[in-house]
């Protein structure tokens, strides 16, 4: 083969692989510079769901899927954030516990609620909002937590009056969990 057709190969193939990555890609790049807008209007007509504002994150949430059951769950976060089963709902008193995933192959990632794949970027102090069945219920963030899988004790046991957020990290694997801590306001 000359020259000519070497260099002219690998530039088709260089045109290639980069309109590949950009079609895997364009999906989270989308969410990050064009996230969805939700009016107030249709935040109020879910049933029950989260927001938080600073990450610009709306989604609604599915009550009562079992956490032990990965079957049930991974089902079940195709439509929303998952409350945990055994876990208290807003306006109850005790933990609860909401888990969604923080991603998912770049070109499965619109297929999956990937409400979760910025919750590494909330900070302390920042405001968690839940409605459910017409009342809002607000939260602020005081703490977070790297864990490991095994160490469920945050689920299984009640942890006072608070909100727990947990997703997988780092983005795009299930090494650990990510726990956010978040108090009623």
């Amino acid at each position: 083969m000359n020259i000519k057709v070497q260099k002219w190969l690998g530039n088709i193939l260089i045109i290639i692989s980069l309109l590949g990555l950009t079609l895997i890609y364009y999906p989270v790049i989308k969410e990050l510079v064009f996230p969805p807008h939700y009016t107030q209007q249709q935040k109020n007509e879910i049933g029950f769901s989260i927001d938080i504002p600073s990450l610009n994150v709306f989604s609604k949430v599915i009550e009562n899927v079992d956490p032990f059951n990965q079957k049930e769950y991974i089902e079940k976060l195709k439509f929303g954030v998952a409350q945990a089963k055994g876990t208290s709902l807003p306006g109850e008193r005790g933990t609860v516990y909401l888990f969604a995933h923080s991603s998912d192959v770049p070109w499965r990632i619109t297929q999956y609620n990937t409400a979760f794949f910025k919750l590494e970027f909330v900070k302390n102090g920042e405001t968690i909002i839940l409605r459910r069945s017409g009342e809002v219920y607000k939260y602020k963030i005081y703490d977070r937590k790297t864990i490991w899988p095994s160490e469920i004790s945050y689920l299984t046991k009640p942890q006072g009056n608070i909100l727990i957020l947990q997703t997988c990290t780092p983005l795009g694997t299930s090494f650990k969990r990510l726990l956010i801590f978040a108090k009623p306001i």
